[in-house]
């Protein structure tokens, strides 16, 4: 297993320990930091794996980091959608 995957295996591990611990704000500061060190992270993963190994690797963050990726969505649809 290449060190890529085993930093990408380490954040899915952290980042459901940082789940389970109650917080004030809904977790959205520790997704900030998650998301902050994910981006990088799924770079070289993708550089050090492979472009098809890359995109499970962000199917996985994605379906970690959920909430997130709603609200982008949502603001990507609102900004370039229908309405605009």
């Amino acid at each position: 297993m290449t060190t890529s995957l085993i930093l990408a295996l380490i954040w899915a591990l952290t980042a459901n320990i940082l789940a389970m611990i109650p917080s004030r704000d809904n977790h959205w500061t520790r997704a900030y930091l998650l998301i902050a060190a994910g981006i990088p992270l799924l770079g070289y993963v993708t550089y050090e794996n492979g472009p098809w190994i890359g995109l499970f690797a962000l199917a996985a963050g994605a379906s970690v980091l959920r909430w997130p990726v709603r609200y982008l969505l949502r603001w990507v649809r609102g900004r370039f959608g229908a309405g605009a």
